[in-house]
């Protein structure tokens, strides 16, 4: 009795233009990181992805109307970016829409965005620590150092404080 491998069983039942499909397609819905790094937002991967690709059209979802004005502001160059990594795909133009809440990709099955956030609290004192204030302001803005474009930084640096107001 011969024994075939998955590799085999695979092969037989899905052909090489599936798998190359797949493939591309595995790609397009990852490379969103990527390209928000490439063209000066890095940050709007965390709040923003590719939710689908139907005729053409790439339908990006993000967390908060700002983050939709900034993806819109630069629609032209990431559009340029998607047409030139997927040549095959006919991308024609890109629709960002605001998620309903709750709905953010890869959430605890049932649960909300704010139930699945993990909040690091600063341990309570009984006086200031100035020291300790300014390593928190540091990592908070850290993921903020890669962006070049200052106005876009204090842009998402009062994006993020308007944000922590609103949810506080």
């Amino acid at each position: 009795m011969h024994v075939k491998s998955i590799g085999d069983v695979l092969e037989s039942i899905f052909d090489d233009k599936l798998m190359t499909k797949a493939e591309e397609y595995s790609g397009f819905f990852s490379c969103w990181k990527d390209l928000t790094e490439k063209n000066g937002f890095p940050a709007a991967a965390a709040h923003s992805w590719i939710k689908n690709l139907d005729n053409g059209l790439v339908w990006i979802e993000v967390d908060h109307p700002g983050w939709k004005q900034i993806i819109q502001a630069n629609e032209r160059k990431l559009l340029y970016d998607f047409r030139y990594r997927f040549p095959k795909m006919g991308i024609s133009g890109i629709s960002i829409m605001l998620c309903r809440p709750g709905t953010r990709p890869g959430n605890a099955k049932g649960k909300t965005v704010a139930e699945t956030a993990v909040i690091k609290e600063r341990p309570q004192t009984d006086s200031f620590d100035a020291p300790a204030a300014a390593a928190d302001d540091q990592t908070r803005n850290s993921g903020y150092d890669g962006i070049k474009n200052n106005t876009l930084k204090k842009l998402l640096m009062s994006l993020e404080k308007s944000i922590n107001e609103r949810d506080s």
